[in-house]
């Protein structure tokens, strides 16, 4: 009898575990691939402006990683669901499902700081090639646009760390 109360509150927590992190990186992914839209169109309209290519190729590759978590998310709540019923995936299965996403949370975490330390070279060189206390419109001048590149980086740098801490506790719950 105590294990299927134990089934049942693992099926509970899994499910409840993958809609939270489904929705959380749904909304900051949605958030970054606006952002990297938006400064694809601005970027090709702007002729004398410095590109940030490379940063926003690697979170590209990012949200690629976080499109394939938000896939593994909703396996662990389809496999939240089964664990409820009798055909019920073994501990293996299940665990070998939550590590999967947790590398991938991982790839994607590397490839997020790696734009991120692009974005901030690219923005450094800029910087330091202005002159100080002079506005000027010219293609050192770090634009707004720029920043929110930065800022979308960051974004799927944290939808991806949330992933890992779900991913975490559920192999924590699993194994416990």
């Amino acid at each position: 009898m105590s294990d299927k109360i134990d089934f049942q509150s693992l099926s509970f927590g899994m499910r409840r575990m993958g809609w939270i992190r489904f929705w959380a990186q749904s909304i900051l992914g949605v958030v970054v691939t606006a952002v990297l839209l938006f400064s694809n169109v601005v970027n090709n309209n702007s002729e004398n402006q410095v590109t940030l290519n490379l940063g926003l190729s690697i979170t590209t590759i990012s949200l690629i990683f976080l499109i394939f978590s938000l896939w593994q998310s909703w396996l662990i709540v389809r496999t939240g669901r089964s664990l409820s019923s009798n055909a019920r995936p073994s501990r293996g299965q299940t665990s070998k499902l939550i590590k999967r996403g947790l590398v991938n949370d991982l790839l994607g975490m590397v490839f997020g700081l790696i734009g991120y330390q692009a974005f901030m070279g690219e923005l450094f060189i800029q910087a330091s090639s202005q002159a100080t206390g002079q506005l000027s419109t010219d293609k050192t001048t770090i634009t707004g646009l720029e920043i929110l590149s930065v800022l979308s980086n960051t974004q799927v740098i944290a939808a991806h760390f949330f992933g890992l801490c779900f991913s975490l506790w559920l192999l924590r719950r699993i194994y416990k």
